[in-house]
């Protein structure tokens, strides 16, 4: 008897690490039952969109894909953040089977068996104990938490997402332990707000190996420095209790590493902004972690041109860089976004306006990066391997998160492999990354 063909599934992961872990977790259920992935959407039976919903350009991004999986296959299934609010997706695009939002993995899983019934395999139906991951097999992202609390008044996440739903600290070890397991060598926590993790579960504890573990932020850091692995925290917000990782980071159980999205610096800018988490003692807080750990990077974010973002305002922002010498800086230009409060305060900075700061400010971090950068040349670094090349292999460093900071380039008189993580000595630097090459042999 003949094996029917399994059915194929092509998808289209848009946005942040959130979406795809969410596509992760599709792709693991789906191929679980037997469903194969397609490269291409012409070769397959259906497509899966996860789209994006945070800015117009992420929404004008997702639009594009449907439509290219519109003309490309002709049956296409839409869900992600633009997905919470569909009418948009509806107007452009009427023939699509399915439109869910966030998260909802249940609806993507009906949708496809409505559409393309699963055929059983025994053979093919064996998943990895870790899941289907989409990212290198040496690193993965590790979500600890839906949604968020804040009411930031540029963003419509919460919207979109939810409020803050944590996971038991005991589930997310769990998933963990199965990723180290299967080889992967750094985790990189995310979710909205990490570290808010656990407030709304009042930080409830739950069974981990021989003993009690709290949701709380320190607690679940603590453990997942112990599995072995690079452990990474992203998106953290910079309230009081941040101040108690920097002792795991000094000990060497997590990366000294924490990306805080700031957005801005002036007082007036983070009111209007309704950012939460005092920031007026912020200098002097960086400067007690820098005192306490020497080798803590600090990414982050922010936004130029506000509503009512005045010269005086940028002046500080710029100012506050010079003394906080964050070292790695994402910058973005404020755009309006359908449903967001801060739409209604008036005061639009003028797009040329806009631009200038954007410039002058990326000009600024360049000096900044650079200097920080210069100081680790004669050092020795770890460094993570991402990509081998024939004469020079690509990694990172423990201040590097994959895809959003700067990479080390390494010359080594051995082969090296994807994963490994090597000792190099650094010999020099440019703006945004090292070159350097493998000690010993």
């Amino acid at each position: 008897m003949q094996q029917a063909a399994a059915p194929k599934v092509s998808f289209v992961s848009l946005g942040c690490p959130k979406a795809l872990v969410d596509s992760e977790r599709i792709i693991t259920r789906l191929r679980a039952e037997g469903y194969e992935l397609a490269r291409k959407h012409d070769g397959a039976d259906i497509v899966i969109v996860n789209t994006c919903g945070f800015l117009d350009s992420a929404k004008q991004e997702s639009l594009g894909a449907i439509g290219e999986a519109m003309a490309e296959n002709g049956k296409v299934i839409v869900t992600g953040c633009m997905g919470a609010e569909p009418e948009q997706i509806e107007a452009a695009y009427p023939g699509v089977l399915s439109i869910s939002g966030p998260q909802q993995y249940e609806s993507v899983l009906e949708a496809v068996h409505r559409a393309l019934p699963p055929v059983h395999n025994p053979h093919l139906d064996l998943v990895p104990p870790q899941g289907v991951k989409l990212t290198p097999r040496h690193y993965a992202y590790l979500k600890i938490s839906e949604g968020c609390n804040n009411r930031c008044s540029f963003c419509i996440i919460p919207k979109l997402r939810g409020d803050l739903e944590s996971r038991p600290a005991n589930d997310v070890l769990r998933e963990a332990e199965r990723l180290v397991a299967a080889g992967v060598k750094e985790l990189l926590v995310i979710s909205q707000d990490t570290s808010a993790y656990g407030v709304d579960v009042k930080y409830a504890e739950s069974p981990w190996k021989d003993r009690q573990v709290r949701a709380k932020f320190f607690d679940l850091a603590k453990e997942l420095g112990d599995l072995g692995a690079w452990v990474r925290l992203q998106y953290v917000y910079p309230y009081p209790h941040v101040d108690e990782v920097i002792g795991l980071m000094t000990e060497g159980k997590i990366l000294p590493y924490l990306d805080i999205p700031f957005q801005h610096a002036s007082p007036d800018v983070l009111k209007a902004m309704k950012r939460p988490a005092a920031q007026e003692k912020t200098l002097a807080r960086i400067k007690k972690w820098r005192e306490e750990c020497p080798e803590l990077t600090l990414r982050s974010t922010f936004i130029v041109g506000f509503p009512g973002e005045t010269d005086s305002d940028f002046a500080y922002l710029l100012d506050w860089l010079e003394e906080a010498e964050i070292d790695r800086l994402g910058c973005f230009k404020y755009e309006p976004v359908a449903g967001a409060a801060s739409n209604g305060i008036g005061n639009a900075v003028p797009d040329e306006v806009k631009q200038e700061r954007w410039n002058a400010l990326m000009a600024r971090q360049q000096k900044i990066s650079a200097r920080r950068l210069k100081r680790k040349v004669g050092t020795r670094q770890q460094i993570i391997i991402d990509e081998v090349g024939p004469t020079v292999a690509r990694g990172r460093s423990k201040a590097d998160a994959p895809q959003i900071d700067g990479a080390v380039y390494l010359s080594s008189r051995r082969p090296l492999k994807v994963g490994e993580i090597v000792t190099a000595k650094i010999e020099r630097a440019d703006q945004y990354d090292l070159h350097g090459s493998v000690a010993g042999f």
